[in-house]
């Protein structure tokens, strides 16, 4: 198992290639980038972590979690291979780590790809991690993880791939990282807010929102563009909140795209 700072991690792709680093949303896996990496690992070193608190990494956390933990683990892991500077892809809480690793290291960022992120918070947001947190306080995990699909997918995604969904719930279970983990990642996210900050990331910045991301509204995403006032935003038409997942050849095109330009 390969291990740096207390954090698992796999390499994949071309020793000499450039540096990609994929970092997932609140669940925190390194396996969520799946159905990207045989597209994105031809022309890239790529690194997929699972982030400190889940999976195979240290599940020690300290008492408050921010997201600058988040950019301070990817520094590390950067450190840990030699890398001077790498391309980031973040779906939601990956995607706002990666702006934070920007204002504090913009030297150490060459491309970020933001996935359904956020420059703020958005109500909407806040209600539907009540709700699950509520899920989680009151009926227990494996009312969470159930509940979990709605919040991630478009509603005839689930439908098709309900069996598959009920066949990975007893692994996630057993790989819960807890609920004072749960508890202390979002409240990091919630409490994320960068407004007035992001100017100087306009040029390398990409802004990826799914038009019915149930979970994280697609005008958040139009905010976090106008907050970098940048040209780089794509809208998918469809994909919901793990678009990456539900639509990858869509997806791989548009990131591989930008990061070639």
């Amino acid at each position: 198992m390969a291990e740096a700072a207390g954090l698992y991690y796999e390499l994949h792709g071309p020793e000499d290639a450039p540096p990609l680093i994929l970092s997932s949303g609140l669940g925190g896996s390194a396996s969520y980038w799946g159905p990207n990496l045989p597209a994105l690992a031809v022309h890239h070193r790529i690194l997929v972590y699972d982030h400190r608190g889940t999976g195979r990494s240290d599940r020690a956390l300290p008492d408050i979690v921010t997201v600058d933990d988040f950019a301070d683990d990817m520094l590390a892991l950067m450190d840990a291979m030699g890398w001077r500077r790498a391309h980031i892809i973040g779906h939601a809480a990956g995607g706002v780590a990666g702006l934070a690793l920007g204002l504090k290291a913009p030297e150490r960022l060459d491309r970020l790809v933001v996935v359904n992120g956020w420059a703020k918070a958005d109500p909407h947001f806040l209600r539907c991690f009540e709700a699950r947190l509520n899920l989680l306080r009151h009926s227990g995990v494996e009312p969470f993880l159930r509940a979990q699909p709605i919040f991630l997918y478009p509603a005839d995604w689930v439908s098709a791939h309900t069996a598959e969904l009920d066949a990975e719930l007893p692994h996630q279970i057993a790989g819960f990282p807890g609920a004072a983990t749960m508890e202390k990642r979002i409240a990091a996210l919630a409490a994320f807010d960068v407004t007035g900050r992001l100017g100087a990331l306009s040029e390398k910045v990409f802004i990826v929102v799914a038009d019915d991301d149930m979970l994280v509204p697609s005008s958040a995403g139009d905010r976090l563009h106008a907050e970098l006032a940048g040209r780089w935003m794509k809208s998918m038409p469809r994909g919901g909140h793990a678009c990456n997942v539900t639509e990858p050849e869509l997806f791989n095109h548009l990131v591989l795209e930008f990061l070639r330009s």
